[in-house]
């Protein structure tokens, strides 16, 4: 899974493990990169001895469901105070003053409180615009456009011609309030832009001019995309189309698209204090499977006792939000396999998150995802791996690993004790997977994984992998990282391939840019690499594609971490058009938003119009909070 580690110096050796690939199996060794470090005094803070005495305990000493204060950080200071002032915490910070209260949230999140609260808030819709249109239905389900993840939208939903792409301009921007990041993909629908923020606000904007239907919040940031239903289940059951998504701490959220009414939250989708929802969720035939990931790979400090999380898919009914079934991908609770040099416990097998959203196969009743690596020793061979589960039960129907032997955590780049004796480079299936019906009849599921590599197995005999390409230099932050996409004709991959080097091999430079696969035998039909020639002087710049990328007939849509937004040829890879998101706008607040790297959740086009996020923000990429929508002639 993606780390948290970032202002580390890169350091050590790692022994790679068998990579099943067609060169030279993707083996790297980590050599020495200084990443730049920006020293920040937070113990100076007022808040700081606030969280020792009254915080502390619980939150950083692994209390059952007890957040790490690591995990805490990503959270926008006003969530946190809410929590402590009206929230969930409110009993137990009841003897707090609220002078109190507001310094430990700065604390704890890292940024003024009274510079959210100050932050210009987004115009809301006139009376008689607030409503969704109920007669269009809801299309796009979210992450990957329809149940297969293809990332593929039709001709007639998209709405926008090949020919008028050269024509795009900016139609609007729209100012997350007081946000350092935009991470979460936007899903258009029902003439409405739903997508979630990093304080944890869900939107429902108009789609053509950005102002405000309805809002919820939730209870930390929603870095999923909103995913809707699409069969009439709701409407049995007297209400509009459902809106579901997941939080950084793990809970789950259905709400009345129409309104924003809460409908019902889950508690945490696993007890485990690090758990996160990183992937979105998927509806299908009256369930949401919400894939559960963890934050528990970057909390290896020396003499962390690791680790004790595992993966898993949680199915839930849509309409109440009880748990149908739960399948971790490691079967066994992990328990203590050793100790360290130095007397540190460790445990496994564990980890094998989930942080990349699943894919349906209504026809076989099955869903497939990717999971990451181990975090410790034992390496097993649910790691690094594509897995089958049913649909009805959870059962998994198989297994297909992908790389061998990869335990990795955070303490590797630190050089303490918790890093395994043989660590693995950290080649998770970060990308989802994507269902490709070939043209010779055969249904294949292609994984994209940190290595670089692209890989494709037949779902009706996945015992052997029908082809493997390389296309990156991959390592840590490199390789192919969020969604591959495909049409009938092409899988379109992205490669992000950052100039940090990581775990890669220094000799060998990076590959970044957008690839065209042939999907029955994987061979290249053409390449577009990405030319770092819009990064000079700018921090956290690389040229690479760390999104998501969407396919509409004849193009396909990127957004690169230098804030680059292009539109492809799908025949060629030549570059249409393309747009700088990484300046200024205007926003419809009045306020002025900032752009940056585009990262996670990728471009969406939807009635001629392409919407896009601008700021991922974090793992040494831009930061920004705008929402961008480009129309033909900014009309």
């Amino acid at each position: 899974m993606r780390f948290l580690a970032l202002l580390l110096v890169f350091a050590g050796v790692v022994a790679a493990p068998q990579v099943r690939a067609d060169d030279d199996g993707g083996r790297a060794k980590h050599t020495r990169h200084p990443v730049p470090a920006v020293v920040v005094d937070r113990e100076a803070m007022p808040g700081a001895p606030v969280y020792h005495v009254v915080c502390a305990q619980c939150h950083d000493k692994a209390v059952f469901k007890a957040p790490a204060k690591s995990f805490l950080s990503m959270m926008a200071p006003e969530t946190i105070y809410a929590a402590l002032s009206a929230g969930q915490m409110r009993e137990q910070a009841s003897k707090l003053t609220d002078e109190q209260k507001r310094v430990v949230a700065e604390y704890v999140g890292d940024a003024t409180l009274a510079q959210a609260l100050r932050a210009a808030q987004p115009p809301m819709c006139a009376k008689n615009n607030r409503s969704v249109d109920l007669k269009s239905p809801a299309r796009l389900y979210g992450w990957g456009a329809d149940l297969e993840n293809s990332h593929s939208i039709p001709g007639e939903v998209a709405g926008l011609a090949v020919s008028q792409i050269p024509r795009l301009k900016l139609k609007w921007a729209f100012a997350y309030p007081a946000a350092q990041r935009a991470r979460s993909q936007p899903t258009v629908a029902m003439g409405t832009l739903f997508v979630g923020s990093q304080d944890g606000t869900v939107y429902a904007l108009d789609a053509r001019s950005g102002c405000v239907r309805w809002t919820f919040r939730a209870s930390a940031e929603v870095r999923t995309p909103v995913v809707l239903s699409h069969d009439d289940t709701a409407a049995m059951h007297g209400h509009a189309p459902m809106a579901f998504f997941g939080d950084l701490i793990g809970r789950a959220y259905a709400l009345d698209a129409s309104n924003g009414k809460l409908l019902w939250k889950s508690s945490a989708v696993d007890d485990h204090p690090t758990t996160t929802i990183t992937g979105a969720p998927v509806y299908h035939e009256g369930r949401v499977y919400v894939p559960v990931s963890s934050l528990e790979e970057a909390a290896t400090v020396a003499g962390y006792e690791c680790c004790t999380f595992r993966g898993s898919v949680v199915a839930l009914d849509a309409l109440t939000g009880s748990q149908v079934w739960k399948r971790y991908t490691i079967d066994a609770v992990p328990t203590q396999v050793g100790t360290t040099k130095t007397g540190t416990r460790m445990f496994g097998p564990n980890g094998a998150a989930v942080w990349n959203s699943p894919t349906i196969d209504a026809k076989r009743g099955v869903l497939y995802v990717g999971t990451g690596d181990n975090y410790s020793d034992p390496a097993n061979d649910r790691s690094d791996a594509v897995i089958a589960m049913d649909l009805k039960s959870g059962e998994i129907r198989w297994t297909h690993q992908m790389v061998a032997g990869d335990a990795w955590n955070v303490g590797c780049i630190l050089a303490n004790d918790v890093c395994p004796e043989k660590p693995g480079p950290d080649f998770d299936i970060g990308a989802g997977t994507t269902l490709v019906h070939a043209k010779d009849g055969r249904d294949i599921v292609v994984a994209g994984l940190k290595s670089g590599h692209a890989i494709a197995v037949d779902v009706d005999n996945p015992s052997k992998a029908l082809w493997s390409t390389r296309l990156g230099r991959g390592g840590i932050e490199g390789g192919i990282q969020f969604a591959l996409a495909h049409d009938a004709n092409s899988v379109y991959v992205p490669v992000a391939d950052m100039q940090i080097h990581d775990n890669s091999t220094p000799s060998e430079p990076p590959h970044p840019g957008l690839y065209a696969l042939d999907p029955q035998t994987g061979a290249l039909k053409w390449s577009a690499v990405a030319k770092d020639e819009h990064c000079a002087g700018k921090k956290d710049c690389d040229a690479g594609i760390l999104s998501a990328v969407t396919v509409i007939p004849g193009a396909i849509f990127a957004g690169h971490m230098d804030g680059r937004l292009r539109a492809y040829e799908a025949a060629t890879g030549k570059v249409l058009w393309e747009a700088d998101t990484a300046g200024s706008f205007k926003a419809t607040s009045g306020a002025t938003a900032t752009g940056g790297s585009v990262g996670g959740g990728g471009p969406m086009v939807v009635g001629g119009t392409v919407y896009v996020n601008s700021g991922y923000g974090i793992y040494w990429h831009m930061p920004g909070n705008v929402l961008l929508a480009f129309s033909v002639d900014g009309k």
